[in-house]
């Protein structure tokens, strides 16, 4: 039997009897056009927030609006979040190709509207269209896979893509740098024109019709509407909370409160239509509901490591900015590592991804573990042994819940239980940064407010300490260090000494903060360790699956 052919079977994997062809199996040179297509996007989306974030300053400067500093970076990520089930079910129902190349249009026209912004306001409008068109992309892309190869071949597949997005995050930074640098802000939107241009013509060329597995039906209007209305209250309040707003403010308890009313709004109306934009039902297959609740607790400890290792390198080793930033490449190089290789092994070695995404998670937990012993007195090279360790893990994890998801649905679902996955990571991911970065704030308060020395505590004025208690700057930023060693030299000759106390207290602090974040970090992926011990290792098929009656239900 070819590869490419459809068997239809039940939600846990068993096969029944009915066997039809999908067309023959597609020429080698379509396929590797179509994956390199693929693979481009990818790069194109993941690139983008990297780059962006480099550049910021240089926009701040230009337009102004230092008081929404981060609405330009979270407008693109909630627009494409919501955008991931969504195009993952409208896939399932109408076809990849057209949402694929829509979805690359979309965010090439996003780009160019980015770039001609004349204000911030106009650039956190137009980032959040983009993030459109790149949560479609970013959706679409593991699907594809999926598409194009039998569960049991998509492993090695699926890695690389994988790979890319660890890529992505080691080439950002320095070619964003370089062109704000050496043209200007306005070509790191530009930039993606050239690259995304020939992708979408890759694709209208290229990219197979396949056949649509799933009901062709009215969309499930009034389940997309309270989708929307559900998770971007939420991801605003997540976002806002200890940032832009107080978490008791009116505005971040309003986002959340709505948010979690128009969930449960969600919830029933997705269990009484017809067709739902999300069918709930995916959720009773158990390897679908256990890898999207390990997702969620490995989403929040991912992204709180990511986002808070740059900051242990600078403020408590004393790196530079750059050179801090630049100690992440060791880690997304171990994720490199770990997705190529667990994508082959799993592909080449039996299937086994229930074993081999526990061995990627407890890596991933013993670098995260050895992250928080870390302190003021830890070495560069254990400091990037532990860093490896842990983008080693997350590599060797995350492209398994994918394999082993598609395996376990009916084609006519694989797009939603596909982006389920992607969608409950990226929630849990800003759940984490939330609650991560309110944790180290309050800690970092409440340490130095114990170990400050007293002779320190006396030199500064009560502002100056109150904002010192509240924000660890002098540690990072240089004019904020030269204002604080102007005011203690004010004390004469013990003005030196009491630098050196103050330097030495706020490191220690951020040092046990960053130690009590990274420990929150490594509980919530050992939480996703013990869920993954219950996920059903279900034999990779060599064959896709159809179900010929209705593909919405299970």
């Amino acid at each position: 039997m070819s590869e490419y052919q459809a068997r239809d079977s039940n939600p846990e994997g068993g096969e029944t009897a009915a066997v039809r062809p999908l067309p023959a199996r597609l020429p080698r040179r379509e396929v590797i056009l179509t994956m390199a297509g693929v693979m481009l996007a990818v790069f194109l989306g993941s690139i983008d927030q990297t780059v962006v974030s480099t550049a910021m300053p240089r926009i701040i400067a230009d337009l102004g609006g230092l008081d929404r500093y981060t609405w330009v970076t979270t407008a693109y990520l909630i627009s494409s979040t919501v955008m991931m089930p969504i195009v993952g079910r409208l896939t399932d129902m109408y076809g990849r190709k057209w949402f694929y190349v829509v979805g690359l249009l979309v965010f090439l026209l996003g780009s160019i509207l980015s770039g001609i912004s004349g204000n911030l306001t106009q650039l956190i409008l137009f980032r959040a269209f983009q993030g459109i068109g790149g949560g479609i992309m970013m959706a679409s892309a593991f699907i594809v896979v999926g598409d194009l190869f039998a569960p049991a071949e998509r492993g090695k597949y699926q890695g690389i893509v994988t790979a890319v997005f660890g890529l992505s995050s080691i080439i950002g930074p320095t070619l964003g740098g370089f062109i704000t640098d050496n043209l200007s802000w306005h070509w790191i939107f530009y930039v993606n024109l050239p690259l995304g241009i020939p992708v979408v013509f890759l694709f209208i060329r290229y990219f197979p019709s396949l056949p649509v597995a799933g009901t062709r039906a009215r969309v499930d209007a009034l389940g997309l509407m309270t989708l929307v209305l559900s998770i971007v209250p939420l991801m605003l309040g997540l976002s806002w909370g200890g940032v832009q707003y107080e978490w008791y403010s009116p505005q971040v308890v309003g986002a959340l409160g709505g948010g979690v009313l128009m969930a449960m709004v969600f919830v029933l109306v997705e269990s009484r239509v017809e067709q739902p934009i999300m069918p709930l039902g995916i959720f009773r297959n158990r390897v679908v509901g256990v890898s999207v609740s390990a997702n969620f607790f490995i989403g929040f400890g991912m992204f709180g490591g990511i986002i808070f290792i740059p900051l242990f390198f600078q403020g408590v080793l004393g790196s530079s900015a750059t050179a801090s930033g630049s100690f992440l490449t060791p880690m997304m190089l171990g994720v490199v590592a770990g997705s190529i290789a667990s994508g082959q092994a799993v592909s080449r070695l039996g299937g086994h991804y229930r074993y081999q995404s526990l061995l990627g998670l407890g890596l991933m937990a013993l670098g995260i573990y050895l992250l928080s012993r870390m302190g003021a007195e830890t070495s560069y090279t254990r400091a990037v042994f532990n860093i490896v360790l842990t983008g080693l893990g997350l590599g060797t994890a995350l492209p398994l819940f994918l394999i082993a998801v598609q395996n376990a649905v009916p084609y006519g679902l694989m797009g939603v239980a596909t982006s389920s996955v992607q969608f409950f990571r990226q929630v849990g991911g800003t759940l984490g940064l939330a609650v991560l970065g309110a944790i180290m704030a309050n800690r970092f308060a409440a340490v130095v407010g114990e170990t400050l020395p007293a002779a320190v505590r006396e030199a500064l004025p009560p502002d100056a300490l109150a904002q010192l208690t509240s924000n660890p700057q002098a540690l990072t930023d240089p004019d904020a260090l030269a204002a604080l060693q102007e005011i203690l030299g004010q004390s004469g000759s013990q003005g030196a000494a009491l630098v050196e106390q103050l330097m030495q207290s706020l490191q220690d602090s951020l040092a046990n903060a960053l130690s009590d974040v990274f420990l929150l970090a490594f509980a919530a992926v050992m939480v996703g360790f013990v869920l993954t011990l219950s996920l059903s290792e279900v034999p990779l098929r060599k064959t896709y699956q159809f179900e010929d009656d209705d593909a919405g239900s299970l």
